[in-house]
């Protein structure tokens, strides 16, 4: 069988050792971390890279850092541990929920935040929306220096970064707000979802929503943030009812991406019943 352990795997005791050999290997060069999508490349009828540089031994690249006004999650910290280390901080709620929701168990426990993000191909990607919604950044390293950018910028440009550079961190600012991760399985928990509504809000002191981000995933090819519905809900109340009527009115700018297991128009027909379930859980 044709795997990654049958090709040529390099384990990088250091960061700067792993962007070394990414920048010499090239195109035909990856980095191999939780390898949960490399794994079943054959299964998509995906070619297989010549060379893989395995970095889960990189110390710097688990570190989870907690402070007053930032979180700094490692490229390489799995879904599960994230899922931990933010038990304790309501503001995060939707990245908790995304990271122990995610597949089973067993994928949890190797998948990584890195890999979640930087896969071009997996649209049902739980943490995605979740980072959107936070305004997370993103700290891509090589070995010219560090470059910080915009988790919506980087998710367009992720797919054509040079060789030799690589995802190191993750940046997530802390602010006083709510926040929810919904979503509809296709038919059972673990399976990939059909549709995620991920929302972080801040109230005023009358209880009206003040400001408001709301992203949405596995609905089109890439996630991305539903702006107009964010507009339309500054400034109310939060009602679950109200909120899912003018989803209704305003889910026709996505295009729903078809598959083998959802049409893409049920994708975009359930967006206003996962935000009816959203506000009804910030409001709770």
């Amino acid at each position: 069988m044709d795997t990654p352990a049958s090709r040529s795997v390099y384990v990088a005791p250091s960061l700067m050792a792993a962007l070394d050999a990414l920048d010499e290997g090239g195109a035909e060069t990856a980095p191999f971390a939780g390898g949960t999508w490399i794994m079943r490349a054959p299964i998509r009828h995906e070619p297989l890279k010549s060379r893989y540089v395995a970095i889960g031994k990189i110390p710097e690249l688990h570190a989870i850092k907690v402070e007053a006004d930032v979180v700094e999650v490692g490229a390489a910290v799995t879904h599960a541990a994230l899922a931990v280390a933010l038990t304790e901080l309501p503001e995060f709620d939707v990245l908790t929920a995304a990271a122990s929701r995610s597949a089973n168990p067993a994928i949890r426990g190797m998948a990584t935040i890195g890999g979640n993000l930087a896969t071009t191909a997996f649209a049902a990607a739980d943490c995605v929306p979740a980072l959107l919604c936070l305004d997370a950044e993103v700290e891509i390293a090589s070995r010219n220096g560090r470059e910080r950018t915009g988790l919506e910028q980087f998710l367009t440009m992720r797919s054509t970064l040079a060789p030799g550079r690589l995802l190191q961190r993750i940046i997530v600012p802390r602010r006083g707000r709510k926040t929810v991760h919904a979503r509809l399985p296709l038919r059972q928990a673990g399976d990939y979802p059909t549709a995620i509504v991920c929302l972080a809000v801040s109230l005023d002191d009358v209880g009206d929503v003040q400001t408001a981000r709301v992203a949405v995933g596995s609905v089109e090819p890439v996630a991305r943030r539903w702006e107009r519905l964010e507009a339309t809900l500054v400034g109310h109340p939060l009602n679950a009812a109200w909120a899912a009527e003018a989803a209704a009115g305003l889910a026709d700018e996505f295009t729903g991406r078809d598959s083998v297991e959802v049409p893409g128009w049920y994708r975009v027909r359930v967006l206003p019943g996962l935000v009816r379930r959203a506000i009804a859980a910030l409001g709770s």
